[in-house]
This record gives C-alpha cells, sequence and structure tokens, in this order.
C-alpha cells in the first residue's frame, strides 16, 4: 500500500524498512525548503542516526512561464515554507529536527509531540507531484468566461471576457466591449490580468 510513497522522491534514498517511520511537517524560512532538507540530511550523517530517518520531502511541480517571450519551465512549490521528514518521533530526533538551521518547527500536535500525517495524505502529494513533472502546468492559467483587464496595447483598462485559450501560443481571445458592442480581441497573457 506505501508502495507509491516508496518512489524516488529524494534523490535516490531507498524508502527504509523501519516500521515506526511516520511522515511529519516542519515549518522552514519560505524559500529555504531546500536549504532546510540539505541541513537535516547533513545533520543526520553527522549524528549517525540515519536508522531513525527515512526521505525528506520538499513538494514541488513544473510549471511553464513566459519571460521575454520565451517559454521557460520553472519549479514551484506546492507547500511554500513547509519540509516533509519521514521520521521516528523520539527526543534525539525531535532535537536534531527542531534545532537545523532555518527550521522554525513542526506542524501540528502538542508543543514538543507534533502530530504525524497520514500515509494517505504523503500519497496525494507525491502524485501531484509526479503528476506535474509528467505534465508541467502553466504558471497563469485561464479560464472560458473569466473576465480579465487589459494591460496595454490599444485596449488598455477595457475589461472583457475570456472566450477561447490557447496554452500553445500563449494568447487567448478576450470579448471587450467597445462603443457597446461585444468584440473579440486577440492577446498575449502577458497584455491581460485577472480581475
Amino acid at each position: 500500500m506505501a508502495d507509491a510513497v516508496d518512489t524516488d522522491v529524494n534523490g535516490g534514498a531507498a524508502a527504509s524498512a523501519n516500521p515506526d517511520l511516520r511522515w511529519y511537517i516542519v515549518h522552514a524560512y519560505s524559500g529555504m525548503e531546500k536549504a532546510v532538507e540539505r541541513n537535516i540530511t547533513e545533520r543526520i550523517a553527522r549524528s549517525g542516526m540515519q536508522s531513525k530517518f527515512g526521505r525528506i520531502l520538499v513538494p514541488s511541480e513544473e510549471v511553464v512561464e513566459m519571460r521575454n517571450g520565451a517559454r521557460r519551465t520553472t519549479e514551484r512549490r506546492l507547500f511554500p515554507g513547509y519540509v516533509f521528514v519521514e521520521m521516528v518521533m523520539d527526543d534525539d530526533t525531535w532535537h536534531l529536527v527542531k534545532h537545523t538551521s532555518k527550521v522554525t518547527g513542526f506542524v501540528g500536535g502538542a508543543k514538543n509531540r507534533p502530530a504525524p500525517i497520514s500515509e494517505d495524505e504523503i500519497r496525494k502529494i507525491v502524485d501531484q507531484m509526479q503528476e506535474g513533472t509528467e505534465k508541467p502546468r502553466h504558471k497563469v492559467e485561464f479560464m472560458v468566461g473569466e473576465m480579465v483587464r487589459v494591460k496595454e496595447g490599444p485596449f488598455a483598462d477595457f475589461n472583457g471576457s475570456v472566450e477561447e485559450v490557447n496554452y500553445e501560443k500563449n494568447r487567448l481571445r478576450v470579448s471587450v466591449t467597445i462603443f457597446g458592442r461585444a468584440t473579440p480581441v486577440e492577446l498575449e497573457f502577458a497584455q491581460v490580468e485577472k480581475t
């Protein structure tokens, strides 16, 4: 049942056979999730507590965005400021994680006894990560019928309704009301903003 989680999510670290391992959420400084992952991994190695730790997960997905007219795929954190750690919770492991640089503490539970999260929740997160890797999502997603405001071009400051979205060309057709008539206008994603 845990085989969906046993996928290679930590750069080659195999899932441990320790049955006492549970997943905990660690709160980290925003933007420092990868550094926290690295710091915890180094501290585990230095302390020799590898048997009490499993995988460390920084959930992220790939998103496609337009920069200077070029399509770029970037990585976006699914849970900014949070790192998921598979571990046996005891005083030593709690102190190791809690006193790691850029960690503010654990999420949930009592002050010094955080509550673990379920395997089902972790499985959903891993599935969401794999889905994002297989088919990157667009950073900005528009829906037909959504209202947008034109930021630039001859129709600047006009509001309109999205009629069609073309992610391949990063363009959309917006119905703008001009002189009392709805007129379809082809625009690039960068020319509009959501209202």
